[in-house]
């Protein structure tokens, strides 16, 4: 599903951002093409199947919407409709992740031959979605912002773990950096044995390049033009110009922890540097024959290698010299009585 030892997979999350406008929808997809991100995710909403008249805004965002209901049932759209946006996604290389919020969004998901699946933190009780898309043997990816951990082993017990990535998540938009929780993404990966990663309504990049840093092995996070734009999300998420970087920063980020460093081996291919940069025991003044060395007649000087090492300057206190030394002069054993 995903490539673990080479990159974070990357998910930018248009989820509600178009607000129903197909085109917006389409302007957001051309957006991301360039920018190296690996996937992007949109939310599948059917009023008649997901909602009621009881269903409370989580914010109210909306001077057009007068329930929820309204809301998702503005923002829809029609089977025909994904399809294009899927092969929108496909044509410009960016693979199509979408989030089913009922049965319905399941089917005409499926319909779509859709591969990759994202269960919802509210969703993760849901064992009627869950085991119908498990039944399609799709990728599931499962967001954990509303569970605790037995919760989440009870929804993965049902499923094939070789098909299922994780996401800690924290439900609150935006998610200030004590609640981002990063420490979870190694807990959740010595508990369930499954790729595991962050899900982030932070709004901000650097939680994103710290999840990398973690060994996150894939990030969803949600993104916008503008923060100040109409929409649930637009403030927990990260604005388009600003992803490229962010993928750069993780690219970077990648790079570095796939290539780890045996300090022992380092330390013998840098010999030479460190000829150049070491340094070597010499005396500090002028000397007269049977002198007996005391730290005050020493001094380091470039380069490594000349003499005596500084890590050994503490050998040569108290012992006496058999000649007369001029300043400047790199130590030897030699110059010592009782030395050969």
């Amino acid at each position: 599903m995903i490539n673990l030892k080479k990159k974070t997979f990357l998910i930018a999350e248009i989820g509600q951002a178009h607000d129903g406008s197909l085109g917006l929808a389409h302007s957001y997809i051309d957006a991301l093409k360039d920018t190296g991100i690996d996937a992007v995710k949109f939310q599948i909403h059917y009023a008649d199947a997901e909602s009621s008249k009881y269903e409370k805004f989580r914010i109210k965002f909306s001077y057009q919407d007068k329930t929820r209901y309204d809301y998702w049932k503005r923002i829809e759209f029609s089977p025909e409709q994904w399809s294009e946006i899927k092969r929108h996604c496909e044509k410009v290389n960016l693979k199509f992740i979408a989030s089913p919020f009922s049965i319905k969004a399941v089917d005409v998901l499926n319909k779509m031959n859709t591969k990759f699946y994202k269960i919802a933190s509210g969703e993760i009780d849901n064992y009627l979605m869950i085991d119908k898309i498990n039944m399609l043997k799709k990728n599931i990816i499962i967001s954990t912002g509303l569970s605790d951990i037995k919760e989440i082993h009870k929804t993965l017990n049902r499923l094939d773990k070789k098909k299922i990535s994780l996401l800690q998540c924290t439900s609150s938009y935006p998610t200030a950096a004590n609640n981002i929780g990063l420490n979870v993404i190694e807990d959740f990966k010595k508990i369930f044995r499954v790729p595991v990663g962050l899900s982030d309504h932070s709004g901000n990049k650097n939680t994103i390049l710290a999840a990398c840093a973690l060994g996150a092995d894939l990030v969803e996070f949600h993104v916008t033009f503008n923060k100040k734009s109409f929409g649930p999300d637009s403030i927990s998420s990260i604005e388009i110009d600003k992803v490229k970087g962010l993928v750069d920063g993780a690219k970077h980020i990648n790079k570095i922890i796939s290539n780890p460093i045996n300090k022992n081996k380092e330390n013998k291919k840098l010999m030479n540097i460190k000829k150049v940069f070491g340094k070597s025991l010499a005396f500090n003044c002028d000397l007269k024959k049977n002198t007996i060395i005391s730290i005050n007649h020493l001094e380091t000087k470039k380069p490594y290698g000349r003499g005596v090492p500084c890590s050994n300057y503490q050998s040569i206190i108290g012992k006496k010299i058999k000649r007369d030394i001029k300043k400047g002069t790199f130590l030897k054993l030699n110059f010592f009585k009782n030395e050969k």
